[in-house]
């Protein structure tokens, strides 16, 4: 009940693309709703491609309905999809459905496949490499399966870049207390945003290769790229271009989710994982890990369908996709570039570019007498400040300190989701609280 200097809480700290005001895509959400109701076969406000990809999925289903449990690794038909849009998105680099297996998002996939990694004990506890910051979804499940969390500092100097010699030291610092198996990469970056060149990609798998790693590329910001000269190159494909030695040997799973990209269908919980270079009798405690789920959403695996399957150039349904589509990425990648401006206008605040992904990760430079007031309130020193923010703007954002950061630095993560005004309007109001919140404690 008391009163608050602002009128809404603007909750800018989650990637929901739809709680945020953007607009579904029509030809997705018709297909899941022919899925989920099939009377609507017979109407004639439905699109005849929408009509045909929700027959191919209902008969994929047991008793053609959504309803029913499907195998543990997914509808046959939409791993097919799925291994064919990765054929097409990486130039005809083979795919197999039955590397494919559908998740539960990509989180999903990604605590199952830390799960079948994880073993041993004392010094010979599997260490998982993440890159600092990270996305907490992956200290939360190392935490939670008792696996060595081993940090890599993303370069912020150098525009979030990774580089080979800090994987190396990360590497061998590690080695002194735990077994390190396991190397994450997040590509488009989460928070940072950074998009990786083809060049840091094949350092990185050698790097794999050369010491026997489990690559895990996360790469579920693949549609967002915005800044020019930047491109999405999977792991997958530098990994097959990179020659038989590599192909054959280096263990890769990659990752992929309706919940961004330009689809935002973060409720649906759909997302797929492809494995590769598995040995078969694991593949084998793989499929029953993931059938103790019994199945991912049924929904889910429908919607990620239209993801890898969407309208082809001659279909009715083609037009307003394409339209729907580029929208929202030009519109993101417009966000993307006033976000970047606007924070370096600000004085004591860094952005790096923001090349792909929908978040802003600046660096704030914080006067030492807000330091010591944070200690005072037993709080680090970015959270304070996001409190600070919250309380007088009504505008959340996370600390740094949530997804972890060099040390002696500070920074927020904030989306680029809200409505182009709204996000004006955003910015001016984080600029005015940073100025006024300097002059307080300067």
């Amino acid at each position: 009940g008391i009163k608050k200097p602002f009128t809404e809480v603007i909750k800018a700290n989650i990637g929901d693309a739809h709680a945020m005001g953007q607009r579904p895509i029509t030809f997705l959400r018709q297909v899941v709703a022919l899925c989920t109701y099939p009377n609507l076969l017979d109407s004639p406000s439905f699109p005849e491609d929408a009509k045909k990809r929700a027959r191919r999925i209902l008969q994929g289903c047991g008793g053609n309905s959504l309803g029913s449990y499907t195998a543990s690794q997914g509808i046959n038909c939409i791993r097919e999809d799925v291994a064919s849009y990765i054929e097409r998105r990486d130039g005809g680099v083979p795919a197999d459905p039955d590397n494919i297996y559908l998740t539960t998002g990509a989180s999903d996939g990604i605590s199952a496949i830390l799960k079948i990694l994880i073993s041993g004990g004392g010094k010979s506890r599997t260490g998982v490499m993440i890159p600092i910051p990270q996305y907490p979804l992956y200290s939360a499940a190392i935490s939670e399966l008792d696996a060595i969390q081993v940090n890599y500092y993303l370069d912020e100097e150098n525009c979030w870049a990774l580089n080979v010699n800090e994987l190396r030291r990360a590497l061998n610092e590690a080695k002194a207390y735990c077994n390190p198996k396991v190397l994450c990469i997040i590509n488009p970056g989460n928070p940072t945003g950074q998009v990786q060149n083809r060049k840091c990609i094949e350092d990185v798998i050698h790097f794999a290769w050369e010491e026997k790693l489990f690559l895990l590329a996360d790469e579920v910001y693949q549609d967002n790229v915005y800044s020019e000269g930047c491109q999405f190159h999977s792991f997958k494909k530098i990994l097959y271009e990179m020659g038989p030695e590599y192909y054959n040997n280096v263990e890769l799973a990659s990752f992929h989710s309706t919940s961004k990209g330009y689809m935002g269908e973060c409720g649906y919980r759909g997302g797929y994982m492809e494995v590769i270079n598995l040995h078969p009798e694991i593949k084998g405690q793989l499929v029953k890990l993931l059938s103790v789920r019994l199945c991912p959403p049924v929904s889910g695996q429908a919607a990620m369908d239209i993801v890898v399957n969407p309208p082809v150039p001659g279909e009715e349904s083609y037009a307003q996709f394409i339209k729907e589509k580029e929208s929202v990425l030009n519109n993101l990648a417009k966000k993307a570039k006033l976000t970047e401006d606007m924070f370096n206008k600000i004085p004591g605040v860094h952005c790096n570019p923001l090349q792909g992904a929908m978040y802003a990760f600046p660096r704030i430079f914080l006067p030492s007498k807000a330091i010591e007031e944070a200690k005072a309130h037993k709080m680090a020193p970015d959270m304070f400040y996001c409190m600070k923010l919250l309380e007088e703007t009504g505008i959340c954002v996370v600390p740094g300190s949530g997804f972890g950061q060099r040390e002696g630095t500070y920074h927020f993560r904030m989306t680029i989701l809200p409505p182009v005004e709204k996000l004006k309007i955003l910015l001016e109001k984080v600029k005015d609280f940073h100025i006024k919140f300097l002059e307080k404690y300067a």
